[in-house]
């Protein structure tokens, strides 16, 4: 354990929403907890309050653009690192890590912090992506990402650690969640709880997502009753919005499926659900929201593959289908709406196991990186 409190400065482009913007904020909230100092560097976004409530400093920076437009953020960066001298810079996406490593090529060694990378996804092995390779210490949300990683970019493995992301068990908890936070959910979405089971996709508006293949397979199973709640900001890709609204109508499903938007409050609209599905067509690096999902005791419908892989385990937590696939997908839907039993006892076998996928555990494991970095030792294991 270092004796003195350490600076870290994480960086992202924004600040919005997604699964690495709030890996920041927990990591930020619990280096402040323990009298080290955290800075986040981002283009800013609707999470920049509650990052500051948390104990960070935010510095706002042009850190989201890419190409020679990105070079704008070098100089205030450059600025930042010599006045602030940090002991770790913590890249967490492409563009921002690019420009970093620009400002430390211009820093005399003595001076530059030690550097941890994260790949929070399948980064395409080209010379865009090899920069979060580059970390002295390279952190893998998943062991599929390790394997990505030792794969695609040959960093050996006493540089890289796997360190899975985590849920807050304080907030992500039925016993913590006021039947009224609940029921407000249910107004506004117009959701009757009485009539039938609520399935809930939570995500970003992308076709990688696989909304699609979930409205398909919601078709398949219009003869059982259910109520389908689709939760993402439609702002970020109103296009592609407007398109899945227009398959609803085309599907029949219009009053089935309900497209709420954003939703701030994710333990009440798990509380408010009785599935989850990840319909990914993509692999999901870890797949956070279905974690979530599950230590609010509901039962994960996901794709079989990526990070799910590790999350849901099959007729244990829920049940993994083949990517893409609207009819398995619906077979999967059709058992736990039909069978309640079942479903319970699977939200209970789940929220169970995922306790090991804690922010605590991910938190912990990220500083004794940091630290044993800033110590000059090796790795902090795998």
């Amino acid at each position: 354990m270092v004796a003195r409190p350490l600076t870290v400065i994480q960086m992202v482009p924004g600040l919005d929403s997604g699964g690495v913007e709030r890996g920041t904020l927990e990591i930020g909230a619990y280096l402040a907890s323990r009298g080290h100092r955290s800075i986040v560097v981002s283009s800013g976004g609707r999470l920049v309050p509650e990052l500051v409530v948390g104990g960070s400093r935010h510095v706002r920076m042009p850190v989201e653009d890419h190409g020679p437009r990105a070079l704008r953020a070098f100089s205030p960066l450059r600025d930042l690192v010599l006045t602030e001298k940090p002991d770790i810079l913590h890249l967490r996406s492409r563009m921002p890590a690019w420009v970093a490593m620009a400002v430390l090529g211009s820093l005399p060694a003595p001076t530059r912090p030690r550097v941890v990378t994260t790949f929070h996804g399948l980064y395409s092995p080209h010379p865009g992506s090899a920069v979060m390779a580059r970390g002295e210490r390279v952190i893998a949300i998943s062991r599929f990402i390790y394997r990505h990683v030792r794969e695609r970019y040959r960093v050996p493995p006493e540089r890289l650690v796997i360190i899975p992301r985590g849920y807050d068990p304080e907030k992500f908890d039925p016993a913590a969640v006021e039947h009224s936070r609940v029921e407000a959910l249910q107004r506004k979405w117009g959701v009757d709880p009485e009539a039938g089971p609520v399935l809930i996709m939570c995500g970003r508006i992308t076709p990688i997502k696989g909304w699609e293949v979930f409205l398909d397979a919601l078709s398949l199973i219009r003869e059982f009753p259910y109520t389908a709640v689709c939760v993402g900001d439609k702002r970020d890709n109103p296009d592609y919005a407007a398109r899945l609204q227009a398959r609803v109508e085309e599907l029949g499903l219009s009053g089935r499926v309900v497209f709420p938007g954003h939703c701030p409050d994710m333990p009440a609209a798990f509380a408010a659900a009785d599935i989850a599905v990840s319909a990914s067509v993509h692999p999901e690096a870890f797949g956070r929201v279905a974690v979530e999902a599950q230590a609010m005791g509901l039962p994960v419908a996901a794709t079989a593959h990526g990070g799910s892989l590790e999350t849901v385990v099959h007729g244990h937590t829920g049940w993994l289908v083949p990517p893409g696939n609207a009819p398995a997908l619906a077979a999967a839907l059709a058992r736990g709406v039909a069978r309640p039993g079942e479903r319970r006892q699977l939200g209970e076998n789940a929220r169970a196991r995922v306790g090991r996928f804690t922010t605590e555990n991910m938190c912990e494991k990220t500083l004794a990186v940091y630290e044993e970095l800033v110590l000059g030792k090796g790795c902090a294991g795998r």
